[in-house]
This record gives C-alpha cells, sequence and structure tokens, in this order.
C-alpha cells in the first residue's frame, strides 16, 4: 500500500515532483505513524466488513479502525464480535496482505484485546494493533499489559493507539496530573505505541458542546486549551514526543463548496500548525480531503531540503525568496516534513490543495 497509489501513474505523474513511498507495516515506526493520514473508522458490526475494507483499500485508504466501542450498541456487542472474527478470517483467506490497509481494532476493555488475538488465531496477522478508547493512567497500564500478551501470542508486534478523550484531561484541576502520568506510563511501553489519537467528540460531550461545520475544533475554547496541552506533554521534539494525530470531522458527505469541505480544510490547516499529523474520519469522503492537504507543497520541501544541508547553524534564504530559514531552529520541522514527503509525496511547483484534491476525488 501507499499514498494515492490508486490513481494511474500518468496523474501521479502530473501532480508530483516527488511521489509517496510504500507504507511498510514492519518498518520504522516514526515512518509508520507518520504515513496513517486519514484513518477511517467503520463499525465492526457490518455484515459486509471484509468487503467494506478491500473497497475502501482500493479507494485510497491507508489505515481504518473496526470499531467495537462507541460505534456498536451495548447489546450487540457480543454478535458485533463475532462478526469482527468471521469477517477478518475469510478476508485472510481472500486478500494478499499488500493489498489491505493497516487495520486496527477499536476495543471496549482491556481482556477484549487477548479474547480476540485468540479467536482471530492466523487471521490476527492482519492487523497492525488495537486502538486504545478513553484511556488514562488508571486504565492505560492493562491496555498495555494485555497488548504485550497479544503481541507475545502473534511472535509479531502489535501496536496500541491510546484514545485521550476522559474527563480527566477535560478538567482544569486534573488535567496536568493525568497527562503527566500518562506520558510515564507510555514512555514505559514506547516500542509499543504508534501514536496518540484524540476523543474530541468525547471531550465536547462533557461540557454540551458540539462544532458547527463552519468552525473547528481549535475554535472551542476548552477543546483547543486540551489540544495545545496534550501537544505541550505528548508531542515535544526532543525524543519523548509521539505522533500526535487530528481530532475527528464529523460532518459529511463533503461537497466541493460546502462549509463541511471548507471547515475540515481549515481545521486540518489548524492541526498542521499545532503539530497534528493524520486526522480521525467517520466518511470516505473525508479521506481525500485529509490526504490532498497532507502532501507537502514543494516550497516546503525545498526549504526543508536546504535546512537540513546546513549543520553549522545560521540563516539561510528560502529558494522561494518569501521567508527566513533558521538552520537550528527549523531542523526538527524540516525533518518531520521530510517524513511527510516520504509519506504523501511532493507536490509539483505550482500544484497546490485546488489541483490535487479533483484529481484524487477522481474528477
Amino acid at each position: 500500500m501507499r499514498h494515492f497509489g490508486q490513481l494511474d501513474a500518468a496523474v501521479r505523474r502530473r501532480l508530483f515532483h516527488r511521489e509517496p513511498e510504500p507504507v511498510d507495516p514492519r518498518g520504522d515506526p516514526a515512518a509508520l505513524a507518520a504515513a496513517l493520514g486519514g484513518t477511517l473508522y467503520c463499525p465492526a458490526d457490518r455484515a459486509g466488513l471484509a468487503a467494506d475494507v478491500r473497497r475502501q483499500a482500493a479507494r485510497g485508504a491507508v489505515s481504518m479502525v473496526l470499531c467495537l466501542e462507541d460505534a456498536v450498541a451495548d447489546a450487540e456487542l457480543p454478535a458485533a464480535e463475532d462478526n469482527l472474527v468471521a469477517q477478518l478470517t475469510a478476508l485472510a483467506r481472500e486478500a494478499a496482505a499488500e493489498q489491505l490497509p493497516l487495520l486496527f481494532v477499536r476495543v471496549r476493555t482491556p481482556e477484549q484485546i487477548g479474547e480476540l488475538t485468540r479467536r482471530l488465531g492466523p487471521a490476527a496477522e492482519l492487523l497492525s494493533g488495537y486502538v486504545l478508547p478513553k484511556f488514562t493512567e488508571a486504565v492505560g497500564a492493562r491496555y498495555l499489559e494485555q497488548l504485550a500478551e497479544a503481541a507475545e501470542l502473534t511472535g509479531r508486534r502489535l501496536y496500541g493507539m491510546p484514545v485521550l478523550e476522559s474527563p480527566e484531561l477535560a478538567h482544569l484541576e486534573r488535567r496536568r496530573t493525568e497527562l503527566l502520568a500518562v506520558a510515564e506510563l507510555l514512555a514505559k511501553h514506547r516500542e509499543r505505541v504508534l501514536a496518540v489519537r484524540l476523543g474530541v467528540t468525547d471531550l465536547c460531550a462533557g461540557y454540551g458542546l458540539r462544532r458547527p461545520p463552519g468552525l473547528t475544533a481549535y475554535d472551542l475554547a476548552v477543546v483547543a486549551a486540551v489540544i495545545g496541552d496534550v501537544v505541550n506533554v505528548l508531542g515535544r521534539a526532543d525524543g519523548t514526543g509521539f505522533t500526535v494525530t487530528g481530532p475527528v470531522w464529523e460532518y459529511f458527505p463533503l461537497q466541493r463548496w460546502g462549509p463541511e469541505l471548507a471547515g475540515l480544510r481549515r481545521e486540518l490547516e489548524l492541526d498542521l500548525a499545532n503539530g497534528l499529523l493524520g486526522k480521525t474520519c467517520v466518511h470516505p469522503s473525508q479521506l481525500p480531503v485529509v490526504h490532498a492537504r497532507l502532501v507537502v507543497s514543494h516550497e516546503e520541501y525545498s526549504d526543508a531540503r536546504v535546512i537540513l544541508r546546513r549543520e553549522a547553524g545560521g540563516v539561510l534564504a528560502s529558494s522561494y525568496r518569501n521567508k527566513m530559514n533558521e538552520a537550528r531552529p527549523h531542523r526538527v520541522w524540516a525533518e518531520r516534513t521530510l517524513r511527510r514527503a516520504a509519506a504523501f509525496g511532493v507536490a509539483r511547483a505550482g500544484v497546490g490543495f485546488d489541483e490535487l484534491l479533483p484529481a484524487v476525488c477522481g474528477g
């Protein structure tokens, strides 16, 4: 799998200065985290789940979450688990692994990780890991211990993606203590943590909030404060941080000139500006928008390469002659930009979002 692999080769050559590289599920974790892109959530109780996975892979999905938590009614959970096991078992027989997205299962409890892994048997080979909801210091250790046991059972690495969405993070008087404790816990299990996800819908629920399509998560002061603190503690560039992904966008389908598309585009800009990479998606129409925005511009790529060539510090003029590039302060930004470029490619000079999106959407 690789981003934009669904496009004709001629279209890719027209759009990209540097095409995206293949995504290796067993490669460098930092590169894998950067390549998640729009992670499409799908309820695990869908009768055609295996077909859905293959269909979305053909349309450009590179990461998917099969959800047993909020997407499934409580009374339907046992049937949803049975369906998940049956569908993944069928998928393992029918499809080559290289044709499938990175697959994660969102569980409800730590114990489900071990139970599902055992029930899946050889089909667990399809999984890249598990999504760990309502992640806090109190429950987090159990999640990560179960993940380690499941990995030992399968004989391969399984990643966890904790979701930060609990009241402990929203409430000011508890946030600092909780975030520092979560950071300490994740540091002990760093090799198992692929990315940290933000559950903004649950955070909003604690205050009775819901952003309209014309506003972003960053326009909600309470939510913006949580995002800033999560990045402050868990997104640091000193080697202690993790990839933090952007919050879900609730609105779909996305029309070319509608407020839903404009709102998502604006939120993606703010995600990147605030150090977030990737996004939770709940509808296939959101994926092309997310992926088109994650393509690195020719200008960003040119600046990043210039910065990384300069080891001794100092200030360099951009080849676009419109900004200052400082070799030391901008170095980590440049490294992250080239990592994103490897995953999503570099647009040709003069090609931007408005040219990329119609091509990715097939129009």
